[in-house]
């Protein structure tokens, strides 16, 4: 029996140990103390992470005003080069169609001068023949000036561009001069 009150006082031990370590489980522990921060420090930090937040903002503005402006600069682009494709279009069926009257004009004439030679022709009929021959000359030339117009005022944009870059780069190269 002695075996067993030996046994029972040591299970009681066991059992008061583990009561004490569930009890310390029950409590919460608490976290590792933080390092203090100087609070100057801390303040520069946060100083400067909303100076950082800023410029990040300035330049998302920026960059929105950027894309803006450059897709307003491509539709017109666009627009000008749809136009520009229109205008020549228009301009080479017309130009076409002169060529073909043209070429018809003149196969006509040469035609009357061969009958007016057989003595065959009526002379009036020559004349109203040269005269429209004539007029179709004068419309192509008109169109050749309206093609030629055209291409002056595609390449315009293109032009003044140009002597603005040129200008800008001649004013920058007068400023490092001076």
């Amino acid at each position: 029996m002695s075996d067993i009150d030996e046994l029972q006082g040591r299970i009681a031990a066991a059992l008061e140990r583990i009561g004490k370590g569930v009890g310390q489980l029950d409590r919460p522990t608490p976290p590792p103390a933080a390092p203090e921060a100087d609070p100057a420090e801390l303040e520069d930090l946060r100083a400067a992470l909303e100076d950082e937040r800023l410029a990040n903002a300035q330049l998302e503005e920026r960059v929105r005003g950027i894309r803006d402006k450059q897709e307003r600069q491509v539709a017109e682009l666009r627009e000008q080069v749809a136009a520009s494709r229109e205008a020549l279009a228009q301009l080479d069926g017309e130009l076409g169609r002169l060529r073909r009257a043209n070429d018809m004009l003149r196969d006509t004439n040469e035609e009357l001068s061969r009958a007016v030679a057989e003595n065959v022709g009526e002379p009036h009929l020559i004349n109203k023949a040269m005269l429209a021959e004539l007029e179709s000359i004068r419309a192509a030339r008109a169109t050749d000036k309206a093609e030629g117009a055209a291409l002056l005022a595609a390449l315009e944009p293109l032009l003044t561009e140009a002597a603005e870059g040129t200008a800008a780069e001649t004013g920058a190269e007068t400023e490092e001069d001076a």
